[in-house]
């Protein structure tokens, strides 16, 4: 069995806070692999950052001092339309979940937002973890903070053995 992990589908990242054009133009790539995923029965899991009021207090916070995805917000929600009956949830607090090592994958395929940040984190730790498995990402369902960050994610991905499409 496959398994999708998209990475970070928050309304905070496509028209919130944080939002950006590029975001907004994967949205129907991501319903449309999303829908694949579940027609064939494979398993899909979505990541959603998670922060807390004290956010902007916080290493990240004072770093990129905006607050978002805050727990129970609007902006920290799954942009609609895009969860599925199925869909596991995992809300991490940080760029990389560290529980992926807790799962068993035979393939991954990941999308969502940002390219840059939450997904090479998560693609890294994964490969990390499961060293000689398929790890995809496919880049049209990707976005970045800028497209030039995209595209310097994407390569490092590819220099780490992640499938990069």
């Amino acid at each position: 069995m496959k398994t999708l992990i998209v990475i970070d589908m928050q309304n905070d990242f496509i028209n919130g806070s944080l939002g950006t054009e590029e975001a907004c133009a994967i949205v129907d790539n991501v319903k449309k692999k999303i829908k694949e995923y579940e027609k064939n029965g494979d398993e899909i899991i979505f990541t959603r950052d998670t922060h807390y009021d004290n956010y902007l207090e916080t290493f990240e916070g004072k770093k990129l001092p905006v607050m978002h995805c805050i727990k129970n917000t609007d902006g920290w929600q799954i942009f609609d339309g895009l969860i599925t009956e199925n869909a596991k949830i995992i809300d991490k607090e940080t760029f990389g979940y560290t529980g992926w090592n807790k799962m068993k994958f035979e393939e991954i395929e990941i999308v969502g937002l940002c390219t840059d940040i939450c997904v090479v984190s998560n693609a890294l730790i994964l490969r990390a973890y499961f060293p000689d498995m398929k790890i995809t990402v496919q880049s049209d369902c990707c976005a970045g903070v800028t497209p030039k960050t995209h595209e310097a994610a994407l390569e490092t991905m590819k220099m780490c053995q992640i499938d990069v499409r």
